[in-house]
């Protein structure tokens, strides 16, 4: 039904709060099948990701059959449900979109974001903390959540911007074998 679609902001990131390291490096985050398909249970009920280019340039190898090629079950489930989705990048300087489903906003506009949830039957995501910030801060995102690394980076790209105070409600929690731990939260 229309006007029930959330805004979801997924990460996974160092217990210290990064995505990525200095270097852009975030190898250290990779999931494992565990873990993978736990995260493909979040992404499933997902109609419309929301992305910026670095991100959406990111997660467009999973528009690549090659990319799955031979490897395990989760990340073949994971590429189906992508390429599923509809995708929204924002860029001003992307020409094209490389993969299906997807079109280019030359600008992050929260009332056009706001219209989309009220008009879709299908949660959206917000991939990459810098989009995630502008959602935030325009109060648009409805859930946080953090799969969290049990690792220290000491530096890098945030998950969380700064400047910006939520009231969240715990909403679950999972421990994975690997060490691994998701925390889900409904903004207040």
């Amino acid at each position: 039904m229309p006007g029930m679609a959330r805004l979801i902001y997924s990460a996974i990131a160092s217990l210290d709060g990064y995505v990525a390291d200095e270097q852009g490096n975030f190898r250290w985050a990779m999931p494992d099948e565990e873990v993978h398909s736990f995260v493909n249970d979040m992404e499933r009920p997902i109609g419309t990701y929301l992305y910026g280019r670095r991100m959406y340039e990111v997660m467009a190898v999973w528009d690549r059959p090659e990319t799955v090629e031979g490897e395990p079950e989760p990340m073949h489930d994971y590429a189906a449900i992508w390429r599923a989705a509809d995708k929204v990048v924002y860029s001003t300087t992307l020409e094209s979109a490389t993969t299906a489903r997807t079109r280019i906003e030359r600008s992050f506009d929260p009332a056009a974001v706001q219209q989309l949830k009220a008009e879709s039957d299908r949660d959206l995501s917000v991939g990459g903390p810098h989009l995630a910030a502008e959602t935030l801060r325009a109060g648009l995102v409805d859930e946080i959540h953090m799969l969290l690394v049990p690792v220290v980076i000491g530096g890098g790209n945030n998950a969380l911007p700064d400047g910006v105070r939520l009231n969240l409600e715990l909403v679950d929690e999972h421990r994975f074998g690997n060490g691994f731990v998701h925390l889900h939260y409904r903004v207040r």
